[in-house]
């Protein structure tokens, strides 16, 4: 068994990969991954394996594999605003993906079967809060998770724009799930062993497509052996933002903007040309539909056939010439969170400098 695409020694080289491999295929959806560091979701001890294309299960505890999320990002077509579902939200990684896109005035909600899964995706999240420079660098729709089986969601509850379920969908649940659609939504999940997207084109209108082969765990049945009855899962409530919440969203992009234009008036267009480092190249390989572990199989992608004419020595000498054009003792600079900086610098009492920073750790 293998992944789709070839592991990464850090996050980073492994969204290149997936970019290779045309698994990542949008701007937004790149920034969303690299945002969020992938191993920050792995327990410590199995965090050697954070950056292989390969699903991780623990316990009650699953992250699917990253070319997996990769599809499933792109085929959602997420913009800032929409209200997003996640059904079977786990650690809450996909979550908070699509929370840095949605920005402060999305819906993020998620539910959870495993009550301790809950507890993890919580501390994940606040960890991300905490302690990420990138929570900085994006406006975040944080995710609200409730636990409860999908399939007893509350029939009075509101629909949503985007909707993902990470477990097989039998057939006799599809008009359930098309159901959780707005007109106009998208609703993404593993359907008879396809990763489907299902469109909402009118009030009984849908357009389906077929992304790629997979195999997940199904849904599982809710089970009223204890009482008798359905326990209905009533999602969180579309709060109000407060006056004082608007106003920090206000004064951050504000400062932001002052940010980049300070940024242009120096380097002359904002932007700095990145150093080059190397890159290990890599190619799409010929993929069957795999199985890996109790919770999914992915993923029959099939490579382009001139990539077949490409061999070793090809990769190694196009390393080569990358390396020659490097400078010689080329390193990376620091990351600067310039916000967090503007921020601390403005002649404001410390209380207000650290809730505009949402009381984040350095």
């Amino acid at each position: 068994m293998g992944g789709a695409v070839s592991a990464g020694e850090d996050n980073d080289e492994l969204i290149d990969n997936l970019k290779e491999a045309q698994y990542i295929r949008t701007e937004l959806v790149e920034q969303a991954f690299r945002a969020i560091d992938r191993a920050d979701y792995y327990l410590e001890e199995f965090k050697d394996n954070a950056y292989k294309d390969l699903a991780w299960k623990h316990g009650n505890i699953h992250l699917s594999a990253p070319c997996i999320y990769s599809e499933v990002m792109e085929a959602l077509d997420l913009q800032p605003g929409l209200s997003f579902l996640n059904l079977g939200s786990g650690t809450g990684y996909l979550s908070s993906m699509v929370g840095l896109i949605l920005g402060p005035f999305g819906v993020n909600h998620g539910v959870e079967l495993h009550s301790d899964v809950i507890e993890y995706a919580k501390q994940k999240l606040d960890f991300f809060i905490k302690t990420s420079d990138s929570f900085d660098k994006f406006e975040f729709c944080e995710p609200s998770f409730v636990i409860g089986n999908c399939l007893e969601i509350s029939p009075d509850c509101t629909q949503y724009d985007r909707v993902y379920c990470g477990a097989g969908v039998q057939k006799e649940h599809e008009d359930y799930m098309k159901n959780l659609l707005k007109v106009g939504g998208i609703l993404v999940m593993p359907l008879e062993e396809k990763l489907t997207k299902i469109t909402r084109t009118g009030p009984s209108a849908w357009e389906t497509k077929k992304i790629l082969a997979v195999s997940f765990a199904p849904l599982i049945q809710p089970n009223h052996a204890d009482s008798g009855k359905s326990r209905l899962v009533h999602l969180p409530p579309v709060a109000v933002r407060s006056l004082q919440d608007l106003a920090r969203i206000a004064i951050r992009g504000t400062i932001k903007k002052l940010i980049h234009q300070e940024t242009m008036g120096k380097t002359g267009n904002g932007l700095k040309s990145p150093p080059r480092f190397k890159r290990r190249r890599v190619r799409r390989r010929r993929m069957e539909t795999i199985v890996f572990l109790d919770k999914e199989v992915f993923a029959s992608r099939i490579s382009n056939p001139s990539d077949d004419n490409n061999n070793s020595e090809d990769i190694e000498d196009d390393t080569q010439e990358e390396e020659d054009t490097k400078p010689s003792e080329l390193k990376p600079d620091p990351p600067v969170n310039f916000l967090r900086e503007k921020v601390l610098s403005l002649p404001l009492p410390d209380p207000l400098k650290y809730y505009l920073l949402y009381y984040r750790e350095k």
